[in-house]
């Protein structure tokens, strides 16, 4: 069993209040963890904002190294991560690793932007005058990280706030906080203790004090979450009252549309993981599958046979595909979906029944509009496959969503893949490629209900700086009064 307790101002705190994080496998306790209260958000706000000037006046070469530092002390804690993710998660033990290795690599990515925070000079009409656009850190960051990929999810909420010169407070998801707070630590291992970065750890019956105090402090100037577009909606309202920018990465329920050229078995290949990679619980999930009829029966025969290959089982015995969904809700979420689809006219090409938080790969046919399998997340293991007269259809049924976060397209034609790819309204779409597809360097978010704002690379430069204008007047002035 872990013990986590907060890290404020680079220090450890227990006040002596806890909660419990339980095993999803075997309802043991995997962690007791620090309750914080609304002051507890507080104190560590003040510790980020006390340690801004200092942070914030160091030179890219400086952050730079003690990102890297960072990024070399969660490299040499692999075992750490991967125990404490499977442990408060369920996540198999490839997916735990996954999650490590993009994670230190977005570290690694922050740490070489540091030198990329440009601004430029701007031709002025003003004789004389110097005029210069330059990017300046924002203030105390807010990141609030998720549990299904809590540890690439949680260094993006913080690596490149940090190398932008902010200050950050990490809020922890009540479903992993050691998995989050061993983050934390590998910062701080690497000198970016004193307030630098701080952790926040709450009840889930707190939440919401806990979030709507550290959303309220003046001295948090940017909010970044990622979750579900329910909760997104909620801070986004908050945070709005102080004029506060937010970054959102929200719910999902992307789309990959197969055409009648598309190889098959590439688009097989690529469904399978896109839907059921940690089970389906990841924003880029592949759940809805669009095929033109033309190929509709051969794709379903395929994919059936390629589904039927992914065993779900203990994912601390490593022997099998799927492994543990996060709590049985999820579960009697997706029956729920499933359930009504089928009673709609739908027709179950692979599925079977769970057993405890061990659910297997669901395929439902045959889906339509007018289910709630096409509508509603699942964020479980479920696919959808909707067939669709042709591409234009194709195109029409992908957009058909409030969702707008990642998408993907099967074509051998090339031109005709990026026609339809720019076609679709999403943040993110692949040719060729799965829905679920991560990069640290790349620009990654939604549109529509799937949230706004971009992290990675240099889109989150922008995000997490704020772009003044400054002059220098190099001659007398001559002014009308």
């Amino acid at each position: 069993m872990f013990k986590t307790p907060l890290s404020i101002g680079g220090k450890a705190v227990d006040h002596g209040a806890w909660f419990e994080r339980l095993d999803p496998m075997t309802g043991d306790i995997a962690t007791q963890a620090v309750a914080a209260t609304p002051d507890d958000a507080n104190a560590a706000a003040d510790a980020a904002q006390a340690a801004l000037p200092g942070w914030a006046a160091l030179g890219p070469g400086a952050r730079r190294a003690a990102l890297t530092r960072a990024a070399d002390a969660m490299a040499a804690r692999a075992g750490d991560f991967i125990a404490a993710m499977q442990a408060e998660t369920g996540s198999t033990a490839a997916w735990a690793g996954f999650n490590h290795m993009l994670a230190v690599s977005i570290v690694r990515e922050a740490a070489a932007m540091t030198t990329q925070i440009g601004g430029e000079v701007i031709p002025s009409d003003k004789p004389g005058c110097l005029a210069m656009a330059i990017r300046e850190p924002a203030g105390v960051v807010l990141g609030i990280a998720p549990w299904n990929a809590p540890i690439i999810l949680g260094v993006r909420a913080i690596a490149m706030p940090l190398a932008c010169g902010n200050t950050v407070v990490l809020k922890a998801s009540e479903q992993c906080p050691e998995t989050h707070a061993l983050i934390v630590q590998c910062f701080i291992e690497a000198g970016l203790g004193d307030g630098i970065v701080n952790l926040i750890t709450n009840a889930p019956q707190d939440a919401g004090e806990v979030v709507g105090a550290l959303i309220d402090h003046p001295a948090v100037r940017r909010i970044n979450f990622t979750g579900s577009t329910a909760v997104g909606r909620i801070i986004a309202r908050r945070a709005a009252d102080h004029l506060k920018p937010c970054l959102l990465e929200l719910g999902g329920k992307a789309p990959l549309i197969v055409l009648e050229d598309a190889d098959l078995d590439e688009a097989v290949k690529a469904a399978a993981f896109g839907a059921f990679m940690n089970q389906g619980q990841i924003c880029m999930s592949t759940e809805r599958i669009i095929v033109v009829d033309a190929v509709a029966d051969s794709f379903v025969a395929k994919f059936s046979a390629k589904v039927a290959t992914l065993a779900v089982g203990d994912p601390r015995e490593g022997k099998a595909a799927l492994g543990a969904v996060i709590d049985r809700k999820t579960v009697n979420h997706v029956d729920e979906l499933v359930h009504d689809a089928l009673q709609a006219g739908a027709v179950l090409a692979s599925g079977g029944t769970a057993e405890g938080v061990l659910m297997p790969a669901h395929v439902v046919d045959r889906v339509t509009p007018a289910m709630r399998l096409f509508r509603e997340e699942s964020f479980g293991p479920a696919v959808a496959v909707v067939r669709a007269r042709d591409e234009a259809e194709a195109i029409a049924l992908a957009n058909d969503t409030e969702y707008g976060l990642s998408a993907s397209v099967f074509t051998r034609d090339i031109a005709r893949g990026l026609k339809v790819a720019r076609q679709i309204k999403s943040g993110i779409c692949h040719v060729n490629g799965p829905t679920v597809h991560d990069e640290a360097q790349m620009p990654f978010g939604g549109v529509k209900a799937s949230g706004y704002g971009r992290f990675g690379g240099k889109a989150g430069i922008d995000a997490f700086t704020e772009l003044r204008w400054i002059t220098v007047e190099t001659e007398p002035g001559h002014y009308p009064i």
